[in-house]
């Protein structure tokens, strides 16, 4: 995965667009570099049940991936496709996650300063809300931050002491390149 290289907002585009863009590649850079390091330890590992909020990492992994698909969905104001049962190996699961957190960036790229402050209307089961595509752009990559946060909580459990960095100041000092 290669993320775009991202130059300061100019006067044809506006800082929260900017930052927005940065924050969804930011988010693919960090899926991506948290994957490989993943991809390093025992999938058995990966499956073990710990005390979390998610009892493994595989498991947090899989949460991540479904509600990046759900605000993929939600932000680019498509239904939301049918909820199934994951049957895939963890290898599938990895591939899932970074196809998909490539095409929430490629998404975002995409988006007009006009679009990524539009107001979007949700209506789900959970919740309702009318917030501007920016605010929901931000819960996604939050959502994540959080979660891969967790799953280095688990791997440290497991005994794994070489967690990457993945902080979005890092990012934008050494990740753009990658």
């Amino acid at each position: 995965m290669v993320t775009q290289h991202m130059t300061p907002a100019t006067t044809s585009e506006s800082a929260i667009a900017y930052l927005m863009k940065n924050y969804a590649n930011y988010n693919l850079w960090a899926n991506t570099t948290l994957l490989r390091w993943l991809k390093s330890k025992p999938q058995a590992e990966l499956a073990q049940e710990v005390a979390s909020s998610f009892p493994s990492i595989q498991l947090t992994l899989l949460h991540i991936w479904q509600t990046e698909r759900y605000w993929l969905h939600i932000i680019k104001k498509q239904d939301q496709p049918p909820y199934s049962e994951f049957n895939g190996t963890l290898q599938d699961l990895f591939d899932s996650l970074l196809k998909t957190s490539g095409e929430l960036a490629t998404y975002i790229n995409s988006m007009t300063d006009e679009t990524v402050q539009e107001r979007t209307f949700i209506e789900s089961p959970w919740f309702s809300c009318d917030f501007r595509n920016f605010e929901y752009i931000v819960q996604v990559a939050n959502h994540s931050t959080y979660h891969r946060g967790q799953i280095i909580t688990i791997g440290r459990n497991l005994g794994y002491t070489d967690a990457p960095m993945t902080d979005y100041n890092l990012y934008n000092i050494d990740g753009k390149e990658f």
